[in-house]
């Protein structure tokens, strides 16, 4: 896999409000695939993303599925479903899921962290204190590489790659595309 950050931060946005997570898909595809991230310009994203986001939410999408309203954005469940159908040379697919994080976000922040220094991307949820309300990306880390209390986050609202420490995570403290709170996370199972 060539570098995440290298790959995703230059400038791949969300194409509307409510795509953040089918926009997480398709960048978790391009580190899944080369193949496939080598063709993908902001034009491809943009119709990608938008194309994942009427998959993920419709009664048939990987098979049958509860459907979801897409101006509510990207089920959790979706995501892990998409995530889990993933592979990439070297590395098999593997079975994800969603779980709460806003109760315990430092704990939620660390299995994230094992996850991706695996070599595994994860998403996160955030939101207010209300409500999950954006998707990110956590970058996969070297296996070899130190480890580091922050993660390598992928952006969809601005595009870029930014580090989010676990201190903001824990401390309610993120902002990431003006959301604070880290409400859940979607992880390999063992993660």
């Amino acid at each position: 896999m060539s570098d995440p950050a290298a790959l995703l931060g230059g400038g791949l946005r969300q194409p509307d409000a409510r795509s953040c997570g089918a926009s997480v898909l398709v960048a978790a595809r391009m580190l899944a695939d080369p193949g496939y991230a080598a063709g993908v310009t902001p034009e491809v994203f943009a119709r990608d993303a938008l194309a994942t986001h009427r998959r993920v939410t419709a009664v048939l999408g990987r098979g049958l599925q509860v459907p979801w309203p897409r101006a509510l954005g990207t089920p959790p469940w979706a995501v892990a479903r998409e995530l889990s159908a993933l592979a990439s040379p070297g590395t098999p697919a593997t079975r994800y899921a969603a779980s709460v994080a806003v109760l315990r976000p430092g704990p939620a922040f660390d299995r994230v962290r094992t996850a991706v220094g695996s070599g595994r991307p994860a998403a996160l949820y955030v939101g207010n204190r209300w409500s999950p309300r954006h998707v990110v990306l956590a970058l996969p880390a070297s296996p070899s590489g130190p480890a580091v209390p922050q993660l390598r986050v992928y952006e969809p609202a601005s595009g870029r790659v930014v580090d989010v420490h676990r201190d903001a995570a824990a401390g309610h403290r993120l902002a990431l595309a003006g959301w604070h709170r880290l409400w859940l996370v979607v992880v390999p199972a063992r993660a």
